[in-house]
């Protein structure tokens, strides 16, 4: 081991210490894995609707040893040590509620969660670095969009008090699990929560935070604010011991991002405008002299060297920025088939041989929300806009206003599950043992390195070694 932890992390004013000495989280979160995205492993919709296709198409004995390959590769020892040698000395962990509860079998919690967790949780703690546990989809959704397995635009979450139950039961049993793990840096309960009415959302964490601290008194819990961790004014004073959450993507970053510095969305941002942005977004926990924690940031790649030269200077402004300011952060994301990860899977390998026509019409179409364009459905998508600006001109649903809704709608869910069986067809032929080495295409040994953002992360961390 690389690092001892001499005791719990916990929280002391604005800082998070060890003992009292201060601890700067940098890390990744690990997207993908126990939470899986489509624009991560190349399935479009959601997760559960890929599940579907791979089971069908593949069988039950192909279908499993597919998963359990993909849940044994995705994350090692190797992994964790090339993190450490960034520099970096945390891992926010995203996990599916469904690892942990059928929801034909609610309240009953399924032990396989535990040893999944557990591979990643000691492979870093081998590695000295502390890892932070992000429930990143929850019952009924916690939000509009497709990384909390919603097929809908619809979170049901915060209206069903039984959804709730069952969250305040998951956490109850992590807690028990990790309480006396000082690796565990601490417990992120809800990702990026959307209660669309707001009157939700401060008693359910007050509530959640009661039960977490009856099980275990001691772990940091890391808060997303409201709006997709964006929003604060609706939770009131900080409670103990907590870290309260912002999320900061900068717009050049996005995948119809402009220039940078340079005009993004019709704004021009620079690095100060980077930095304005920043401070409007941690306001709450400068006002309330807690800590600072930035649990996802981080550009999309183009594959243009110039343009992507541009983002890594974004983000090297933007790790300036948090390091003037004290902020720990977790960059988004650790590993994919090439749009933000630090690590690649290989684009010669089988599995994304088979995934190419599909990566294709994914992109053709714009079906994918984060990393694509609506270039190639301008003329579906303009007749639809144009028609609510004329005859709903006051509509603005949450969380982002009639275009995004709109876009969600037709590209994210229409067009994303109409792609599924596309997704499946893929996988036609493949028997259950060739299934059980697909995978093998995200293990560390067969990724590349991104070398132009680990140049970055090794400038900005110093790569002194203690990673704090």
């Amino acid at each position: 081991m690389t690092g001892s932890a001499t005791g719990m992390l916990r929280v002391d004013g604005t800082r998070i210490v060890d003992g009292s000495t201060p601890v700067t989280l940098r890390g990744f979160g690990l997207g993908g894995w126990m939470n899986m995205e489509n624009f991560i492993t190349g399935y479009p919709g959601t997760e559960s609707q890929q599940r579907r296709a791979l089971q069908a198409v593949l069988g039950e004995d192909g279908y499993a040893r597919f998963f359990d390959r993909f849940l044994s590769a995705f994350f090692t020892d190797a992994d964790a040590a090339f993190l450490r040698g960034l520099g970096l000395n945390s891992l926010r962990i995203p996990f599916n509620y469904r690892h942990f509860e059928d929801d034909d079998a609610p309240f009953v919690i399924k032990e396989e969660g535990f040893r999944l967790l557990d591979s990643v949780v000691d492979a870093c703690a081998r590695h000295g670095i502390y890892t932070i546990l992000d429930l990143h989809a929850l019952p009924g959704a916690q939000n509009q969009h497709w990384h909390s397995d919603n097929p809908t635009q619809w979170a049901s979450f915060w209206s069903q008090r039984q959804f709730q139950d069952r969250v305040v039961n998951l956490w109850e049993h992590v807690a028990a699990h990790y309480r006396d793990n000082p690796w565990v840096a601490g417990y992120n309960p809800v990702n990026e929560p959307a209660d669309a009415v707001g009157a939700t959302i401060r008693p359910f964490y007050e509530r959640l935070e009661a039960a977490i601290r009856a099980v275990d008194p001691d772990h940091i819990l890391f808060l997303d604010g409201n709006r997709y961790s964006t929003q604060f004014d609706q939770l009131g004073d900080p409670m103990p011991n907590c870290v309260y959450t912002a999320h900061d993507y900068a717009l050049p970053g996005f995948a119809d991002g402009g220039p940078y510095p340079g005009i993004s969305r019709g704004q021009y941002v620079d690095r100060d405008r980077v930095e304005e942005t920043f401070l409007e977004r941690t306001r709450y926990m400068r006002e309330t002299g807690t800590p600072i924690w930035v649990g996802e940031f981080g550009p999309v790649y183009t594959g243009d060297p110039a343009r992507d030269e541009e983002r890594s200077r974004l983000l090297a402004d933007q790790l300036e920025i948090y390091a003037r300011h004290e902020a720990s952060w977790a960059l988004w994301t650790f590993k994919d088939i090439g749009l933000q990860g630090v690590l690649t899977a290989d684009p010669e390998s089988e599995y994304l041989r088979r995934l190419a026509p599909v990566l294709e019409k994914k992109a053709r179409l714009g079906v994918d929300s984060w990393g694509s364009t609506d270039a190639g459905v301008r003329t579906i998508l303009e007749p639809i806009e144009r028609l609510f600006e004329a005859e709903f001109p006051d509509f603005q649903p949450y969380p982002w206003g009639a275009r995004r809704w709109i876009h969600g709608h037709v590209r994210h869910v229409m067009l994303a599950e109409a792609m599924v069986g596309d997704f499946a067809r893929a996988f036609e032929g493949v028997d259950a043992a060739r299934a059980g080495e697909l995978p093998d295409a995200f293990a560390f040994e067969r990724c590349r390195v991104r070398e132009p953002l680990a140049a970055v992360l090794r400038s900005a961390t110093g790569v002194d070694g203690a990673g704090r």
